[in-house]
């Protein structure tokens, strides 16, 4: 979400973030907040990414800042989707306002890497998530229960959630809804589920399984070539379908494919206080390591791609 503040003699008169998908952006929200309108012609306008310039689901947010007549506007990065890139800097500037670009620019290219991501790349940002064991698997070879076997703690699935409800989907492997049916939803934490998708070769799944229950959205894709990559294949479903943000929650074969074929931005990796002795391996991968975190007995490690 683009973040936006509008600032009157060192106070902040209005505020605003993205509403969903083809509500206001940013920029309208924070002008609506103002209460006196008429301290715009004296304020300066901060925003993370460049306002747009061009008609998609909502009008130009820079036409709407030169209406009111804000002199000053502090940006923090260009956004480079080619129908802005530059465009609303150059209409702000062409109006007489004073324009500064590239405050905190690294700070918000970070923020806005899914954004990034999805109109660079073609492809939605990717997570990729996994808990295992000490000794270095993510799941036994054989179990009793339709149910997944916890490897960590109650508050590393707790932030596992959170996680969902940050991002816009959450991927899995026929495999992983056979053996565990899970639900993959937000049930510890506060916030909006995730789309579901579902790679199916072979049609296995029934209605019956919670992975379709009414909680979320559920799209089911077999319309995939599996004797080519699959991971490249399934992103350019995703860049179809609109989604930005993805997290690949297993199973071993689909997270491997994302791996293989370099298609992921971050791993998150868990390692649990067990040992399985025998299961199925954690994938294979090389990331830098960005940090780590204990939840009790549990590891945390995210890696990025660089």
């Amino acid at each position: 979400m683009v973040g936006c503040v509008i600032v009157h003699n060192n106070s902040i008169i209005g505020e605003g973030f993205t509403s969903k998908y083809g509500g206001n952006h940013a920029e309208v929200n924070a002008i609506q907040s103002v209460k006196n309108k008429s301290l715009l012609k004296q304020a300066t306008l901060y925003v993370t990414l460049e306002p747009c310039s061009h008609y998609g689901k909502t009008p130009p947010c820079s036409d709407l800042i030169i209406a009111n007549k804000i002199p000053k506007v502090v940006i923090g990065c260009i956004d480079d989707n080619k129908l802005v890139a530059g465009k609303g800097i150059e209409k702000l500037i062409n109006a007489g306002c004073h324009v500064t670009v590239g405050v905190l620019e690294e700070a918000c290219k970070t923020h806005h890497k899914r954004f990034f991501t999805f109109h660079n790349k073609k492809r939605p940002y990717i997570i990729l998530k996994w808990a295992e064991t000490k000794d270095g698997f993510i799941a036994p070879i054989a179990k009793n229960e339709q149910k997944p076997v916890w490897i960590t703690n109650e508050y590393s699935r707790q932030l596992v959630h959170k996680w969902r409800a940050e991002e816009q989907a959450i991927l899995v492997g026929a495999n992983t809804v056979l053996q565990d049916n899970p639900s993959l939803t937000v049930r510890d934490w506060s916030g909006e589920n995730p789309v579901r998708i579902v790679i199916d070769r072979d049609q296995n799944i029934s209605k019956s399984y919670d992975i379709y229950n009414s909680e979320a959205e559920t799209i089911t894709k077999n319309d995939i070539d599996f004797t080519k990559q699959r991971a490249s294949q399934i992103c350019a479903i995703l860049f179809k379908n609109e989604i930005t943000s993805v997290i690949i929650e297993g199973g071993a074969k689909t997270l491997q494919d994302f791996i293989d074929e370099n298609l992921w931005d971050e791993a998150r990796v868990f390692t649990g206080n067990k040992l399985f002795k025998q299961g199925v391996n954690a994938p294979s991968f090389s990331g830098r390591l960005d940090h780590e975190i204990c939840i009790n007995e549990d590891v945390l490690k995210i890696y990025y791609n660089d």
